[in-house]
């Protein structure tokens, strides 16, 4: 709190008073309360005869006591009625747009009850109670990376739109002249009321009901909609909401049912909440279409070998190395490493459209290796084993490649070392005994060479094909676009 201008000659010392035993004796302050408190520092001595607790619907609060007459405490607009005019509101407006709070302190003619329903009587008002909203330091870097980052924020509050975009405008979000007064929209079902919200930026006197009708009238019109908030007025948005962000210091209520309580209620600890769950869907992405790669030539070569009795071109210690080199080892770091990609809808197509067509070459090539080989006589199937391996293990790490683009210094390492300890498997003596690789025949290492060299190409085609899938469903299945 940070000033109080008492209006039509009231007594200073008795607008004091009154606001100490206002913010001092209610049983359930909220944090207008919490900073008169604050700002009082005084002892009450009043008796409350009745009580009218806040409502963020009505925007108010009362309390009638003993011997010193009827109180409410509360938005001008909402207290006041048709009085909230000429000079009144000139001053309210003015203290609004240098970014102050303003809330009326009004004596009322008839006393409260405990009533939660109750009616406002006709009421004069006697002070003007302002308020500074403090806006943390890195407010600013905050709201430029979610702006960096394409994300629309938008600032919904039970204040005063002036205010709030006062407060908006020294954060530093774009936009902050475009607020709307709550009170002036349209019905919440309507046309007109969704464009206000997907046009504006800064939202006043909104209730909670509109709050919830605002990210609604978002989802409606293909938004993800995170929504922040501590109040229990912010109850309904949160929980309809597509990512719920609650405050540790705000009430039971929002942390109940919030997907996520930033404990230091800090909101610039957000970006770091963006940074690491990019990181971990993006990561996982990655790690999935090369374990769904492998699972893909797994099952293909499973179903050739069985269906039509063909021998198994790899035996047991070699899925171990292709495990190793081409998906165990290089998961596990691209599973750890810092990812600030944004992430987009099609999770599953993605992984997919890469790891099934990579599935499909691997199996084509190392069997069709395998049964090339043998037209040899001269080789038998351990031999051709040995290329079989060289062709998968190749494929498999050009798939690697693939799925680790764009390359940086990490990931160019990591593919290099890879292909190498891939490589030193068939060039070292021991390498080729621990692995089951003999040395076979030169030319089939040069049909290898091939096998491998074709298949580059296939990878490309088989993703591009997979997208274009994806993208056209209908005109791919004939039916009409």
């Amino acid at each position: 709190m940070s000033d109080v201008e008492p209006l039509d000659g009231a007594d200073s010392a008795a607008v004091v008073s009154t606001l100490t035993a206002l913010a001092q004796l209610d049983p359930d302050p909220n944090p207008t309360s919490k900073a008169v408190q604050a700002w009082a520092t005084t002892t009450s001595s009043w008796k409350v005869t009745g009580r009218v607790p806040f409502s963020s619907g009505r925007k108010w609060s009362a309390m009638s006591f003993e011997e010193h007459g009827n109180w409410v405490l509360g938005a001008p607009e909402n207290v006041l009625g048709d009085a909230y005019s000429g000079s009144l509101q000139e001053r309210v407006e003015h203290h609004a747009a240098m970014g102050s709070r303003v809330l009326v302190l009004a004596e009322a003619d008839a006393a409260f009850t405990d009533a939660a329903d109750a009616t406002l009587p006709a009421v004069h008002p006697r002070a003007l109670v302002l308020l500074d909203d403090i806006v943390r330091a890195d407010a600013p870097d905050t709201l430029r990376y979610f702006a960096d980052q394409g994300v629309t924020v938008k600032v919904i509050s039970g204040d005063n739109n002036v205010t709030v975009g006062a407060v908006a405008r020294r954060a530093g979000l774009d936009g902050w002249n475009d607020n709307i007064n709550a009170t002036t929209m349209a019905a919440e079902d309507s046309v007109e009321f969704a464009d206000a919200v997907e046009a504006n930026t800064v939202f006043g006197r909104v209730t909670p009901h509109q709050k919830r009708a605002m990210v609604k009238a978002l989802q409606a019109r293909g938004h993800t909609v995170a929504m922040t908030g501590d109040g229990v007025n912010d109850v309904l948005a949160l929980k309809d909401s597509d990512c719920g962000v609650a405050m540790a210091s705000g009430s039971e209520a929002t942390r109940g049912v919030a997907q996520l309580v930033l404990m230091d209620s800090n909101f610039a600890a957000m970006p770091a909440v963006v940074s690491e769950g990019r990181r971990v869907i993006n990561n996982i992405e990655r790690v999935a279409s090369l374990f769904l790669a492998k699972t893909t030539y797994s099952v293909i070569l499973s179903l050739l070998t069985g269906v039509f009795a063909l021998a198994y071109p790899l035996r047991p210690i070699h899925l171990s190395i292709l495990s190793w080199f081409t998906i165990g080892i290089p998961a596990f770091f691209l599973a750890l490493e810092p990812n600030d990609q944004r992430v987009n809808e099609g999770f599953l197509r993605r992984v997919l459209g890469r790891a099934v067509p990579a599935g499909v070459v691997i199996a084509a090539a190392t069997m069709g290796m395998f049964a090339v080989a043998q037209l040899d006589d001269s080789i038998d199937s351990d031999h051709a084993r040995t290329v079989a391996v060289l062709v998968a293990g190749s494929v498999a790490l050009m798939n690697l490649y693939r799925t680790a683009r764009p390359l940086n210094a990490l990931r160019g390492t990591l593919v290099g070392t890879m292909a190498g300890l891939f490589a030193l498997a068939f060039l070292v003596p021991w390498g080729r005994d621990l692995f089951e690789l003999p040395t076979t025949a030169g030319w089939a290492y040069a049909a290898a060479a091939g096998f491998i060299v074709v298949s580059w190409p296939l990878l490309e085609l088989g993703s591009r094909a997979a997208e274009r899938w994806h993208r056209h469903p209908a005109q791919q299945l004939g039916s009409p676009a």
